[in-house]
């Protein structure tokens, strides 16, 4: 072997272990917010971040201790729109008991930033342009309400509207269990 050949072979594998290392578990970190960065979540209901299944897996992982009721939303969603004042008083009413998590699915910004005012959500919502997130969870359409206890395990998948007595019924089960 040359010096020239040694030189690329050394090359080449010094580049793998850098694309190897940049796309490890450290690059799939969960994006923090808020002034210091410790939040994974975002601050704002509205700021509708985009993320992937990873990055959404890495925040569930970065939110275990507390239960978590996520609902798979959009804002031309009939369903959608008539289990959003539920939603509401609930993510309210259990205020930091459980972390309310939003992941709106195939929808416009603005129209999902709309349907969150007018909503009335404290909670912030993930933004999942291409229902790829929704697919990786084996999930055919929204809305859909996923309770997760706070070891990060489903406990309950909801299809469909949630009425507020059985939004209810879920979140003590989930306190309780």
């Amino acid at each position: 072997m040359t010096v020239m050949h040694l030189r690329r072979w050394l090359l080449g594998i010094v580049l793998l272990a850098l694309v190897a290392c940049a796309c490890g578990p450290e690059a799939r970190r969960v994006e923090t917010y808020g002034p210091d960065g410790a939040s994974a979540l975002p601050s704002s209901p509205t700021a509708l971040p985009e993320h992937d299944f990873e990055t959404y897996t890495a925040l569930l992982e970065d939110l275990r201790g507390t239960p978590v009721v996520v609902n798979v939303w959009a804002s031309w969603c009939g369903p959608c729109r008539e289990e959003a004042p539920a939603l509401a008083a609930a993510s309210t009413e259990y205020g930091d008991r459980v972390q309310f998590l939003g992941l709106d699915v195939l929808d416009a910004k603005p129209d999902a930033r709309a349907f969150i005012e007018e909503s009335g959500w404290s909670y912030p919502s993930l933004y999942d342009q291409t229902g790829a997130i929704r697919d990786h969870l084996g999930l055919l359409g929204q809305p859909v309400t996923i309770f997760y206890d706070s070891e990060g395990n489903v406990v309950q998948t909801h299809v469909g509207a949630i009425e507020p007595d059985e939004l209810t019924r879920q979140l003590e089960a989930l306190l309780a269990g």
